[in-house]
């Protein structure tokens, strides 16, 4: 993960008081030096969100001049008494965003930093199963739903499969008022109670089994290729790939899918984002220069920045990212040469999962090729985020060692290379599809029906599953997945 730092030398004019500025002074940072940790780490969220939060012009409190001269908690009495009437430090954050959480929806800070960058590297506290929560039409009783199990995890070996539906957590019944608790935790263990969904469209009902599965949960690396096959099929060679986090980790490994595809020769892919609510904008990046190659160079998004930071970045030639032929490392590093497929277009299955990153690149190839975007709409997030520390050091490398505190404040927003973006309420399906509760199918398989129905749209086939593929007898009515819960999840960042 990339992190920004502007120019330095430029904070005084960012915060429009020049003379007031010492040598100490750095862009977002604090320059409390006193012994009172909690109010550091309020001077650190304001400085921090003054400097780059993409809306601080729009919130009174971060204007510039709220304080009348530099605000200093040691020499600005007007600033350091706004601090201190502010005694619980995460509604102090909350309270600074633009109408949260309806403007903005996902900024968020932590008290543990270190939750936020294993989420970064795909590392979570799970039994190696994704799922999502939803309720049965006209009842208001609250179920999960195995969305995919990842190989050799504690869940594959406890044989949960996709379409697996529980309803109680350690012998307690889900709620939409307990659901979090008993879900998002850190606990090493949980039982699941196994139910299934009964009944014909219209009359479903949950009926619960005897059977009960426990599950051992621990930090677990996923790796966000879960799927990648070639599927022959009415004369064309069709690559699929399932992919559920744009994770740098994995960019080497994901380039690898594509020479493999690259070497079968495919004539068709199809990009499954259902469940990828994001990652590294690199990453997005790689994935879309590996999807076409013949736009090596050109525009792939533009960066929009806030007022005072948009001059800037634009002077240094870094509010806008190109399309590439390379995957790079620490320090611009070239580490390998991109797998790139020359498509003309592609097919991507999403869900109101797909977020962030996902989204960006559905935006961003709109630009160029045809995408033919299948499932339902998705979350809506077209803005990044970056994430802000609190350095002790000028050169922004030493964390305050008194605190983990962190920021990932929206800070930029991105549009296409035809300047096309607003994309808030999702991006809206070429061909709607809502996965269906009752036949979820298996992943990758032909006949699973978002899957099957790209199939079908590729090779122009009649199928006799049409009806029941365009027509899901139960569409699940989901109300947050098992990840929901995670530091960093939908996240879009540098």
């Amino acid at each position: 993960m990339k992190r920004i730092f502007i120019g330095l030398l430029l904070a005084g004019t960012l915060l429009g008081c020049t003379k007031d500025m010492t040598d100490s002074d750095r862009f977002g940072g604090s320059d409390y030096q006193g012994n009172d940790v909690d109010l550091r780490i309020k001077d650190f969220i304001w400085k921090g969100l003054n400097s780059w939060y993409l809306w601080q012009g729009d919130v009174d409190d971060l204007d510039d001049h709220r304080f009348g001269k530099t605000p200093s908690v040691t020499g600005n009495a007007q600033y350091k008494a706004f601090l201190d009437r502010h005694s619980d430090k995460e509604a102090f954050f909350y309270g600074l965003l633009n109408n949260y959480p309806t403007t903005d929806r996902f900024s968020f800070i932590t008290d543990n930093y270190s939750e936020l960058e294993d989420t970064f590297k795909g590392i979570s506290m799970s039994a190696g199963m994704d799922f999502a929560l939803g309720v049965i039409p006209n009842n208001d009783r609250v179920f999960g739903l195995v969305r995919y199990v990842v190989p050799n995890s504690g869940a594959a070996t406890a044989n949960i499969k996709r379409g697996t539906v529980f309803t109680r957590v350690n012998g307690t019944a889900l709620t939409k008022s307990n659901y979090t608790r008993l879900l998002q935790n850190n606990n090493t263990s949980m039982t699941l109670g196994l139910a299934k969904i009964e009944g014909t469209r219209g009359k479903y009902s949950l009926v619960e089994t005897e059977e009960t599965v426990t599950l051992t949960r621990s930090r677990f690396v996923e790796n966000p290729i879960l799927i990648h096959k070639v599927i022959e099929q009415g004369g064309k060679k069709i690559g699929y790939l399932m992919y559920n986090a744009f994770v740098s980790d994995f960019d080497v490994q994901l380039n690898n899918v594509f020479g493999e595809f690259k070497s079968q020769g495919i004539d068709e892919l199809v990009l499954d984002l259902r469940y990828n609510g994001g990652g590294s904008v690199s990453s997005a990046i790689y994935l879309s220069s590996m999807i076409t190659g013949q736009f090596n160079g050109q525009v792939f998004s533009k960066e929009q920045w806030n007022k005072k930071l948009q001059p800037i970045v634009e002077q240094q030639g870094s509010s806008i990212n190109y399309f590439t032929n390379e995957i790079k490392g620490e320090g611009s590093r070239k580490i390998a040469t991109i797998n790139s497929l020359n498509l003309k277009r592609v097919y991507i299955l999403t869900t109101k999962s797909t977020a962030s990153a996902s989204e960006l690149v559905i935006n961003s190839l709109k630009a160029y090729i045809n995408v033919v975007q299948i499932g339902t709409i998705t979350t809506g997030k077209d803005k990044a985020s970056i994430t802000i520390y609190d350095y002790t050091d000028a050169n922004n490398k030493v964390k305050n060692p008194a605190h983990k505190w962190a920021m990932q404040p929206l800070v930029l927003k991105m549009v296409n290379a035809k300047d096309e973006g607003n994309y808030t309420n999702g991006l809206t399906p070429t061909i709607p599809l809502e996965e269906d509760v009752k036949n979820m199918g298996t992943l990758g398989d032909t006949n699973e029906p978002l899957l099957a129905r790209a199939l079908q749209s590729i090779t122009s086939a009649t199928r006799r599953t049409t009806r029941s593929v365009a027509e899901p007898a139960l569409p699940l009515q989901e109300i947050s997945h098992s990840k929901a819960g995670l530091l960093g999840y939908n996240e879009m960042y540098k």
